[in-house]
């Protein structure tokens, strides 16, 4: 059992891998989110799905680089390639519109930088089922 990670979260353990070219933000978003989930850096998109072969994850983090490089429609290839996994991208600005754009694609949801720990979390939480959802005003985003 990971140290600080209720008993019963401890059972439910849920692998997320974080795909995102900038090491930077992958190591970020592991330090966020390592206490409660398996928790796996991946720098390409497709070493990520080589990876969930051997080791299903039940959500993907996706920068918006990796997203962009690879297309729109890749979003709904990994969910044919691997099936039940979530998708959460991470966008540089909400004025792009690019979040939105992901979700119409077939992203899960989509978090907006700057990314804080709280924020980050709640977001998984919900997306694996472990928290309701709350509305949360575009403002804070």
């Amino acid at each position: 059992m990971q140290i600080g990670v209720e008993t019963s979260r401890a059972v439910e353990n849920k692998r997320i891998f974080v795909v995102d070219d900038d090491e930077i933000i992958r190591a970020a978003l592991q330090f966020m989110l390592h206490d409660e989930y398996e928790t796996h850096e991946i720098g390409s998109l497709e070493s990520a799905i080589d990876k969930a072969a051997s080791a299903k994850p039940d959500l993907l983090i996706l920068s918006e680089n990796v997203v962009k490089a690879a297309g729109l429609p890749v979003l709904k290839e990994i969910s044919q390639r691997i099936s039940g996994v979530k998708v959460l991208v991470i966008v540089d600005s909400l004025q792009s519109g690019f979040g939105k754009e992901s979700q119409a694609a077939g992203a899960h949801g989509y978090i907006v930088k700057p990314l804080t720990v709280e924020f980050v979390r709640q977001k998984v939480d919900v997306l694996l089922g472990r928290r309701q959802g709350v509305a949360i005003p575009l403002t804070v985003l």
